[in-house]
């Protein structure tokens, strides 16, 4: 028998319900506001009294309202049908809720329960199976969909039973597994797991050794994110954080791509809507909405929603690396969802930290990004998700508690410069202030050596080093005048602007810029490295800046020109020429 209760306390979403019977910490419970059925989630349990937050709004929730508790915690639906869809926090399909878009307690289906899908088996009567083990697979899009044992079931089974090839819907039987005491248990196409329970269902969980490409020369050439890794984009108010991950979806060498709009502007999430049912995935040749899932919860939207939909997005991520696929995961921001929780914390009365915030919000995020990882399957198979979020700082003030505790917990870090910004030198990556921990890695300084180039890491540095000399000649110059320092500090400087402009910059706009293969990146940055390494005799300042400026934008215009084109090749001997006359 369920356990129910009754509203005995208000406080904006948070609610407190006087229940007659056992109440558990994270369990989903509907609250009635007369005909209107809203979920919440249990966050606080003290003695009979449940504190519940409320996936809606309030008014006119009364006390005395009846609360129904439904014994599980909030559930992602996993099955065949995820891909090219919209959904909320609580994964509601907008496109379903699109006329009840603003009425409250609307539930939608996250998948077609009607749909038939083509199953093909890959596993037979008689085989051990166990929690995510591959029973069959359905043609999802393009991407194999596997159709596993579910997560939940712990132990060694048998297969006594499965469907021969054929079409059938997801809440079919398609398969009946025995455990040792010989009790049987169906098996359908659908699974429901916890959003904020980890799916644990691989063998070992090992560090990064590969590098996702995304196309974007800032992260690939300087600053790497391996797959399976974890990174942020921290940044002030129009540095260019949405538009970076959009580009670094359009392009990234991932299977799957999850996008989270956590508060972001209605704006903003519409013209995602928009955009990605018309561009043309440049790895398949289909359309990129194909292989991506996107969820949202605008800034309009239950705040309560917005710190569930980072977990959901997460969840179906681990669930799709559990069929050996590469998965992408962004979230847009991750201070929204902090901000949510400072919400809820707020409003329950905790001891408050820093900036109001609560104390665990470390352990929080630390705990969020660990979900992420390249994990090897019990079959052999690996996977891995990939986790990009985003955070968007007061006043783009670093040191505040989101940023600080992100840092602790993400291995990539790519600041966001208000400064070149406003000089319009997109992406606003600081090349400075930005780091890759994965160009440490052993693994990965391997994997560069084998797929670029033997040092390559070495090469990655001293590219760094050019850049950061160049910024001190910068300040010098600045401080004295032009006429003030040696030739050779302009000379620095304009290294530093040649890396800056050739590689660091980049238009996400531009059909043939935005997307700069990891071979071109190569040839490009050793072309730049080489004319830094040459030492130039300049009769003044005059004469340095005329040149390398010249020199830029021959490179700017290569840039521009397709990979190994004759334009391309002509732009090549062009800037040897040019050099050369210049020594």
């Amino acid at each position: 028998m369920k356990t129910t209760g009754r509203v005995n306390g208000i406080i904006s979403n948070i609610v407190i319900v006087k229940a007659d019977g056992a109440v558990g910490q994270n369990e989903i419970c509907y609250v009635y506001c007369g005909d209107t059925k809203m979920m919440a989630e249990v966050i606080k349990v003290i003695g009979d009294d449940a504190y519940v937050q409320v996936y809606d709004s309030t008014r006119g929730l009364k006390i005395g309202d009846k609360v129904e508790f439904a014994g599980h915690m909030l559930e992602a639906t996993l099955a065949p049908g995820l891909l090219s869809r919209n959904y909320d926090g609580l994964q509601n399909d907008l496109e379903k809720m699109e006329s009840l878009f603003i009425e409250r307690g609307s539930i939608t289906d996250p998948v077609d329960f009607e749909r038939k899908w083509a199953f093909k088996p890959l596993a037979k009567v008689g085989d051990k199976v166990s929690a995510a083990a591959w029973l069959g697979e359905v043609q999802e899009q393009w991407v194999a969909h596997k159709i596993m044992v579910p997560f939940i079931m712990t132990g060694n089974y048998t297969v006594k039973s499965i469907v021969a090839e054929g079409e059938y819907k997801v809440t079919d039987t398609i398969a009946t597994v025995t455990d040792s005491d010989g009790n049987e248990y169906p098996i359908t196409m659908v699974q429901r797991w916890p959003v904020k329970q980890a799916v644990r269902c691989y063998d070992e969980k090992p560090r990064p050794s590969k590098v996702m490409e995304t196309g974007v020369r800032a992260i690939d050439t300087f600053n790497p994110l391996a797959e399976g890794g974890t990174g942020f984009i921290p940044g002030p108010f129009g540095a260019g954080k949405t538009v970076l991950q959009h580009a670094i979806s359009k392009q990234a060498d991932a299977d799957i791509i999850i996008m989270i709009a956590c508060g972001e502007r209605a704006n903003e999430v519409v013209e995602i809507f928009k955009e990605f049912p018309e561009l043309i995935d440049p790895h398949t040749g289909h359309k990129l909405m194909e292989r991506t899932i996107i969820i949202c919860n605008t800034s309009n939207m239950p705040v309560a929603a917005r710190e569930a939909s980072v977990y959901t997005g997460m969840t179906i991520g681990e669930y799709y690396r559990s069929m050996g696929l590469k998965v992408l995961v962004m979230a847009d921001s991750t201070s929204r969802w902090a901000q949510a929780l400072r919400e809820m914390s707020n409003r329950l009365e905790e001891l408050p930290g820093q900036d109001a915030f609560p104390m665990d919000l470390s352990a929080i995020i630390s705990n969020f990004y660990s979900r992420a990882g390249l994990v090897k399957l019990y079959n052999g198979a690996t996977g891995s998700v990939t986790f990009l979020g985003t955070v968007s700082p007061a006043g783009g003030n670093l040191k505040e508690p989101v940023t600080e505790s992100t840092k602790k917990a993400a291995r990539c870090f790519y600041a966001l410069s208000q400064g070149r910004a406003d000089s319009k030198r997109y992406p606003a990556i600081d090349p400075l202030e930005s780091y890759s921990k994965y160009l440490e890695y052993p693994e990965v300084e391997e994997y560069l050596g084998e797929k670029i180039e033997k040092d390559w890491v070495k090469l990655v540095y001293r590219g760094k080093t050019i850049v950061q000399r160049g910024k001190e000649a910068n300040d010098q110059i600045n401080i004295l005048g032009d006429d003030g320092v040696p030739v050779e500090y302009h000379e620095r400087f304009w290294k530093s602007e040649l890396i800056d402009f050739v590689i660091l910059q980049q238009d996400a706009f531009d059909d043939i810029d935005a997307n700069c293969p990891l071979e071109r990146q190569q040839m490009m940055y050793k072309m730049v490295l080489d004319i830094c390494d040459r030492n130039f005799d300049f009769a003044d300042f005059e004469a340095c800046s005329k040149f390398f400026k010249g020199l830029i934008n021959l490179f700017r215009q290569m840039n521009y020109s397709e990979w190994k084109s004759d334009k391309f090749h002509d732009y090549q001997k062009q800037i040897e020429q040019y050099v050369s006359q210049a020594e």
